[in-house]
């Protein structure tokens, strides 16, 4: 593709992209939200708004509460302020922080656990929504279950190195049972490099092997690189696939699993990344977001759905890390106004927020960078 190419470009590839991204991110924005809000009202916390977006207001109503809930044009996020909050990211007002203790409504005379439950109930409520997600998903659509039967081993390969051979079926990996070939990908894409314990049925009988699964680098679809390690296996593409739809108890644990795998890769990758073992530019930023969710729902509404729950699951685990600004670092200051026994000092408030709010605004430019990059890689080849 060239610049004349590029120029080009239909205005509906772009709508085609943004429409799903911005209806994604506004449904997991308005859960986020409301646990905020159902938890302050429980509380007893004056919401003074409730705002899907930033920026200035393009309509809105007030409730029986006197809560503003309104749409602003900026529909990247969104915020709950409370009564004694000086603005979005609920730095406290240090004038009603001195009216704190006299005014029933004020977020920020509550007691120590009350606030803290307020400010987890944004992060928790995405990780609910996931969950319902998944075990809405299947229970009426259902696990696609594919057998975990080797049909091709690739030359070179990790798994032909540990002595993997075409027919054998996984049973476990490191000590995790495999029910199926998709989660015998799960439980390798995130440990290129470990040595891991695997177990095979050949001819009926079980054999223990190791396999260290390979990095490799795959095509994302967008121009650029995902890593992940691959034992270097095949299904038959022409193989049987069945969906098992599961009761209420089994699709709500089997939510919760996926839920919690999400968080552990997550985790894992992070780890990698302080240890240098992992590169920088696997983050995506709102394009890469925005591309997922566009093809997502290309794919049909479950598949869409499914990308919901995924960036649900991100989103409020995003808000847990220890950054100023964000809900996690509301929790480490609340933390330590525990164990001091006061809250910390305005200035010292202040300025984490400017430090917090200029590590998001680094996370957001990197992020970017690599999603410009790739569209580059795209448009212009290299």
């Amino acid at each position: 593709m060239n610049l004349t190419d590029v120029l080009h470009l239909p205005l509906s590839t772009g709508v085609f992209y943004a429409l799903p991204f911005l209806v994604a991110l506004t449904v997991i924005v308005f859960i986020h939200e409301l646990g905020h809000f159902l938890v302050a009202r429980w509380c007893r916390v004056d919401v003074e708004a409730f705002s899907i977006g930033f920026g200035r207001e393009i309509f809105g109503w007030y409730d029986r509460h006197g809560t503003r809930w309104k749409v602003a044009w900026i529909p990247l996020g969104g915020y709950v302020r409370f009564r004694g909050d000086a603005n979005a990211a609920s730095m406290p007002d240090a004038d009603a922080l001195a009216r704190a203790k006299t005014e029933p409504g004020n977020f920020h005379g509550k007691p120590l656990w009350q606030r803290a439950a307020v400010v987890a109930a944004g992060p928790i409520a995405n990780f609910i929504l996931a969950i319902a997600i998944f075990t809405l998903a299947f229970m009426f659509v259902g696990r696609p279950v594919i057998e975990p039967r080797i049909d091709e081993v690739l030359p070179g390969s990790a798994a032909e190195q540990a002595g993997i051979l075409k027919g054998d079926v996984i049973v476990s990996v490191d000590g995790t049972e495999i029910e199926d070939f998709a989660g015998l990908q799960q439980a390798v894409m995130t440990r290129a490099g470990e040595p891991l314990a695997v177990v095979i049925l050949r001819n009926g009988e079980k054999i223990n092997l190791e396999v260290t699964p390979q990095l490799r680098e795959e095509p994302d679809n967008f121009g650029g690189k995902i890593r992940l390690g691959l034992l270097g296996v095949k299904r038959d593409p022409q193989g049987p696939i069945n969906y098992e739809r599961m009761g209420p108890v089994k699709a709500f644990e089997t939510g919760v699993q996926r839920t919690w795998f999400i968080v552990e890769s997550t985790f894992r990758y992070l780890g990698k990344l302080v240890t240098g073992r992992e590169s920088a530019d696997q983050l995506g930023g709102p394009i890469a977001m925005a591309k997922a969710a566009g093809d997502a729902a290309s794919m049909g509404f479950s598949q869409f759905v499914a990308v919901i729950a995924f960036l649900s699951v991100s989103i409020g685990l995003l808000n847990l890390f220890p950054i100023p600004m964000l809900d996690g670092g509301h929790l480490v200051y609340y933390a330590i106004e525990a164990v001091r026994g006061r809250p910390l000092g305005e200035r010292a408030q202040e300025w984490g927020f400017r430090i917090g709010f200029s590590l998001v605004i680094m996370l957001m430019v990197v992020g970017t960078w690599n999603d410009l990059v790739r569209v580059a890689t795209v448009m212009f080849g290299g």
